[in-house]
This record gives C-alpha cells, sequence and structure tokens, in this order.
C-alpha cells in the first residue's frame, strides 16, 4: 500500500505470475532510495527468463498517484512489468498487439489491476494524470501505464473525453480524431510539466508529488516543520578536585598501527648501508688470463686427454628432438606424428 508522509512514498506489489509480494519505500524525505529502486528493479523482472532491468523511477510516481487517487486498500497487482526483447519478440509472434518497440522492453511500462478498483476507473485516473500512454484491457481486467508520450488506446469517443475533461486541455485524441478545444494548450503545459519532472527524477529528487498533485487540483502534502530549539539550561557544576598528577613513564609505549581499507599499504623502510668510519680506497687489479705460465696454458689446449674431455653438450639430430631433452628456445615443439602401421595380420587380410 502506498503512504503519503511529506515525499516519503511506498508501493506494494502482488506479482499475479510468480505468486510473491513485496512492500518497498522507494521515495524518503524527496529524494529516491538507490537501494529500493535496486530491489524494485529485480522485482519487476521479466517472469519468464528472471532478467532484470532498470526501471524508470518515474513510473513509480505515477504509479503511486494512481493508487492514492483511487482510494484502493489493496496491493497492485502486477499482470507484467519489465519484458526482455526475447521475450517481446516471442509474443509479437503469438499476437499483433504487442509492440516491436514496446514500453515494457524499456523499462517503463507495467500493466496492473486493482482488485478493489473497477479497472474503468483505473484507466480514467491513469488518463486524467496525462503523463504517458495508458492501455485499457477490459476483457482481460488490466490498464497499461507508462512513461512515454501522451496516449491513450482504445481511444474514448468524444462525450467520453469531454466529460472527463470539461474544459477541454487534454492531448488525449478521441475517436473522431477532432481533438478538444484546449488541446494545443494541454500539449504545451504537459511537455514543460514532463521536463520539470524529468530533470527532478534524473537529480534523483525534487518535489515531483506537488507537480503530480496539481493535475487532481490537490494541494500537496505540507512538510512538517521541525520545532522551535528550546533555550538550553546551563547547570553551574561546582569545581572539580585537580586529581594529583601521575609520573609518565620512563619510555613512551609504541602506537599500534591502524590501518584501514582505504588507506595504501605501508612502504617498507629502505635499507641503509652504514659506511665505515674509514672507507678502503678500491684499486683495479688486472691479473692475466691464461694465468702466468701462458706457454703451458696454450700447449694444454692441444693435449689429446683435454681436447677428449666431456663438456657436457652433445650435438642433436631432428630425430633426437623430444619436450624432454629439448634446448632451444622456451617453445613446447609440436608432437611427431608417425603414420599409423597396422598390424601385419590385417595387412596380410587385407592382401
Amino acid at each position: 500500500m502506498s503512504q503519503a508522509e511529506g515525499e516519503t512514498r511506498t508501493l506494494s506489489f502482488v506479482h499475479t505470475h510468480r505468486q510473491d509480494s513485496t512492500s518497498i519505500t522507494f521515495r524518503r524525505n524527496g529524494q529516491y532510495d538507490e537501494q529500493a529502486l535496486t530491489q524494485l528493479n529485480w522485482f519487476l523482472r521479466d517472469w519468464r527468463n528472471d532478467k532484470p532491468a532498470k526501471m524508470d523511477p518515474r513510473l513509480f510516481d505515477v504509479l503511486w498517484e494512481v493508487y492514492r487517487e483511487s482510494g484502493s486498500r489493496q496491493p497492485i497487482h502486477i499482470i507484467s512489468s519489465y519484458r526482455s526483447p526475447e521475450t517481446n519478440s516471442a509474443l509479437r509472434r503469438r499476437s499483433s498487439g504487442v509492440a516491436e518497440n514496446s514500453q515494457h522492453t524499456l523499462g517503463k511500462a507495467m500493466d496492473i489491476r486493482l482488485p478493489d478498483v473497477p479497472t474503468e476507473r483505473l484507466r480514467e485516473i491513469a488518463m486524467r494524470m496525462q503523463y504517458g500512454g495508458v492501455g485499457y484491457y477490459a476483457s482481460s481486467d488490466f490498464v497499461h501505464v507508462d512513461t512515454g508520450n501522451v496516449r491513450a488506446w482504445p481511444r474514448m469517443s468524444q462525450q467520453q473525453l469531454a466529460r472527463l475533461f470539461p474544459d477541454g486541455k487534454t492531448a488525449h485524441l478521441p475517436s473522431s480524431g477532432k481533438p478538444l478545444p484546449g488541446y494545443e494548450q494541454a500539449k504545451i503545459e504537459i511537455a514543460a510539466r514532463n521536463a520539470a519532472l524529468a530533470t527532478q527524477a534524473s537529480a534523483g529528487g525534487g518535489s515531483v508529488g506537488s507537480l503530480l498533485a496539481s493535475v487532481f487540483g490537490r494541494k500537496p502534502a505540507p512538510q512538517q516543520q521541525a520545532p522551535a530549539p528550546q533555550p538550553a539550561v546551563v547547570a553551574v557544576a561546582a569545581p572539580e578536585a585537580v586529581a594529583p598528577r601521575v609520573p609518565l613513564p620512563p619510555q613512551r609505549p609504541q602506537d599500534p598501527i591502524v590501518q584501514t581499507a582505504s588507506a595504501s599499504p605501508p612502504i617498507p623502510p629502505a635499507r641503509v648501508a652504514l659506511a665505515s668510519s674509514a672507507p678502503a680506497k678500491i684499486t683495479a687489479s688486472f691479473e692475466p688470463i691464461l694465468g702466468y705460465n701462458e706457454k703451458a696454458a696454450v700447449r694444454s689446449l692441444f693435449e689429446p686427454k683435454t681436447a677428449l674431455l666431456d663438456t657436457g653438450f652433445a650435438s642433436q639430430t631432428w630425430d633426437d628432438l623430444s619436450t624432454t631433452n629439448f634446448s632451444g628456445p622456451a617453445i613446447k615443439p609440436l608432437p611427431r606424428h608417425e603414420p599409423h602401421q597396422l598390424p601385419s595380420s590385417m595387412v596380410a587380410r587385407a592382401g
């Protein structure tokens, strides 16, 4: 059910297909509650495949005003809300009455009914708001409400529309196609009002209720003023006795390091090399590469015993190359595929 406490608004729903219900306050103190909107997005998901979408929050304001004007005491029954493109395509193949670019696929429409309110009256209330589209499905006993362009189907007759709008200021067209006298003026006023509502909705708040309430000639709910602060009473207390000073400990205890989630990880202290008091002078020394006996070293290169030493390297052919003894680059070689040979018995049989 809905509550009217300033700009705090609550909607209660019953999903007719899933048979579950919820009651969510989507506005608090004139601001949209983001957590509540997330809950509504999930509750209004496509019931056929459980795919959610971001619903237009202005739709909740429209439903809240329709519910309040109807005087219902029952939760809003949902026939359809968000409709995924896959579901919409499947429904279009079964029925020509499903629009290709349906407002349901944009999260801007709901099909609803109120058990204690006639569907025809629910249609009239939604049309009087002139906020978006209103579809009347008498045989199925529900009303389509969306936040798209102002339109209605099926269209009312000239007499029905004039009875609903005695001043003639409506953007709805009758079945004859001839608009009422205040058609142009209504379009201008509706465009300005909807632009203000869209701006306030995008800002996450604003006095949406005052604009929609003007449609029904109803004053918005007065804001409760906070009571004036009472002068504070200051009590004079007796001076407190001064406690004797406690001597400080000989060494200040180390403060514990508290790490927070937002703080960056501590940087480890850099190691500082302690230099000696008298650094030694570094001098370069050059030693002969072959040692002090060059002739003996050269002679050892041609010694037969030295020439035949195993240096740990063995030449390999491509046939010896495998993943176990491969010494080339760090790339796994492709495995070799040996031609499949049939057993000799099968060859003999085939011959």
